[in-house]
């Protein structure tokens, strides 16, 4: 067993900090409070002085997908071939050893949503994994945990000579592939055990059915308002499940999003806006959504912004008007229920995994340094 002693804790399950500690064995967290008795062989690590947090979590990007200085071999991230791919899988085409990984644990993130891009109306599935490990099977926190859809300038892009250029398009093929997935559902439902009845095997539609039961939700890039509210619609008229992927627009009709009750992921925001839907991008973006009592998480879109700073580009939303509770929920507790993975990550409470941050200060201040991390009860990172 290990014993983080003596830290300002930030359990994130509760707003104020306190000088405390956390206690550690077979890869849980075991015990979090002030002067824990610690059991006899228990190794000590003396964090007087230091800062102890839950290891952060990113909701949204394509780690492992997007080989480090690699190029164009190295993009495994969207299929360029077909407008509609949901039967693609991340876990098929992430590689744990990319840089990316190392370079992610070491600014202390640990639980990562990685998966396909925004070039297919539908791209495929996103999965929940650890930051580190050399097989992706033992690196899973929980797969499937959404499907991605797209809308907006991605998708007219990459797809102008295929037919797709419009928003009137993209939003019509999503239906149009729901629709179809909906009637090979009911199809194979009403059949039940009778083969002959079952329709033709179709690996495309069978990957939408957990989406239309519910069982995950669609992840839905849109920056402008239009393409966010289409978004909406679309999910409402099918009755799913539905988190928003960076609302860039989001500051600007945080009224109307407050009553969607959905999670948010905003970002990516420390980029110039490479294309016109990105023209009203705004530090205040996360901070106004949180005001309005929205679930927000920050995002980098890693490899978009290099996933280490996360905590830095929190730190900048504070800068600009955000609440810091809420900064640091947005890169804890906040993006493991985006993924539904807040049973095991995003804040220091018994039973939760072992992920766990020591820093020498806030990690919304650019000066702090990361001290030591944990994943899974193993320190993986000391400075």
């Amino acid at each position: 067993m290990l014993c983080i002693k003596n830290g300002l804790v930030y359990t994130i399950a509760e707003k104020e900090p306190f000088k405390g500690d956390v206690l550690i064995g077979d890869g849980k967290i075991r015990a979090v409070g002030a002067d824990l008795e610690i059991p006899e062989g228990t190794e000590v690590l003396d964090a007087e002085g230091l800062e102890v947090y839950p290891g952060f979590v990113e909701a949204h990007c394509h780690t492992g997908l997007d080989g480090y200085g690699i190029g164009y071999e190295g993009r495994d991230y969207c299929e360029l071939n077909d407008l509609v791919t949901p039967q693609l899988r991340a876990i098929d085409g992430i590689n744990p050893l990319d840089p990316c990984f190392q370079h992610a644990r070491e600014a202390g993130v640990t639980c990562i949503g990685t998966g396909p891009g925004s070039a297919d109306v539908l791209g495929g599935t996103f999965a929940a994994v650890k930051t580190v490990g050399k097989r992706i099977d033992k690196m899973v926190v929980k797969y499937p945990v959404a499907m991605k859809c797209a809308f907006g300038e991605n998708p007219k892009n990459c797809y102008q000579d295929k037919g797709d250029t419009s928003r009137m398009t993209t939003a019509a093929l999503l239906r149009n592939e729901l629709f179809k997935a909906r009637a090979y559902m009911e199809k194979k439902e009403a059949a039940g055990d009778d083969v002959r009845k079952q329709p033709e095997f179709n690996l495309k539609l069978e990957s939408l059915i957990p989406v239309l039961k519910k069982e995950i939700p669609l992840k839905a890039h849109a920056h402008q308002a239009n393409d966010i509210f289409t978004a909406l619609r679309i999910a409402r008229e099918f009755g799913l499940d539905i988190t928003l992927e960076h609302v860039t627009e989001g500051h600007l009709i945080a009224d109307e999003l407050a009553g969607e009750h959905v999670p948010m992921a905003v970002g990516p925001t420390l980029t110039h806006a490479t294309k016109f839907e990105l023209q009203n991008k705004s530090w205040t973006t996360p901070g106004v959504l949180a005001s309005m009592g929205c679930q927000v998480s920050i995002i980098t879109d890693a490899p978009v912004i290099p996933q280490e700073f996360l905590p830095l580009c929190a730190g900048l939303a504070v800068k600009a008007g955000m609440d810091e509770f809420d900064a640091l929920k947005a890169i804890t507790i906040n993006p493991a229920k985006h993924l539904g993975v807040e049973d095991r990550v995003g804040s220091l409470e018994v039973g939760k995994d072992a992920d766990v941050v020591v820093m020498s200060g806030s990690p919304l201040k650019v000066e702090s340094l990361v001290k030591y991390v944990f994943i899974d009860g193993v320190m993986v990172y000391q400075n």
